[in-house]
């Protein structure tokens, strides 16, 4: 005799009760993704802005951690010189960006620090670093759009922009 007949509705709701506890032991099992452990600044990929590969996950929850701070270059007003803005520490990495201004207007800027531990951090970073630096030229200041799928990233993008405009007096 079949163990699911009709005439035996125990051992069906034993049978569906044990698969039910399976799958949920099953699904408890699963390990959810654990963010990589963020890199220090000096320990992190440096690549030219119009890089495809460059990658962040940055955040406006993460803490701001001063990190390299500094200028170089001529004067406030002309000459070209170039701001480092601080370490924002985010979900998935650091995140740190550094811009060059020539007659007080951003030139370049360029992530010099983002999360690129991972796969995912490097494929979404190939579109939002390049797509963050383009809005950043444009607008010439910290006030740029956040980029669909790399909050954390544009979060951090935008506080350690924001910090190097600071340093820079604009």
């Amino acid at each position: 005799m079949h163990a699911l007949k009709k005439n035996r509705p125990l051992r069906r709701m034993t049978l569906a009760a044990a698969t039910t506890v399976t799958g949920v032991v099953l699904l408890l099992s699963l390990k959810p993704h654990t963010p990589p452990t963020p890199a220090s600044a000096s320990s992190s990929v440096s690549h030219s802005p119009s890089s495809s590969s460059e990658s962040s996950s940055g955040s406006s929850s993460g803490s701001s951690s001063g990190s390299s701070s500094g200028t170089s270059g001529g004067s406030k007003s002309t000459g070209t010189r170039t701001v480092t803005g601080d370490t924002v520490q985010t979900r998935w990495g650091p995140v740190q960006v550094r811009i060059t201004l020539k007659s007080g207007r951003i030139t370049d800027a360029t992530a010099v620090a983002y999360p690129s531990d991972n796969p995912k951090d490097q494929e979404i970073n190939s579109y939002a670093i390049p797509q963050l630096r383009r809005e950043t030229l444009a607008a010439q200041s910290a006030q740029i759009d956040s980029v669909s799928g790399a909050t954390y990233t544009s979060g951090g993008y935008k506080q350690s922009l924001q910090s190097a405009l600071d340093s820079a007096g604009l």
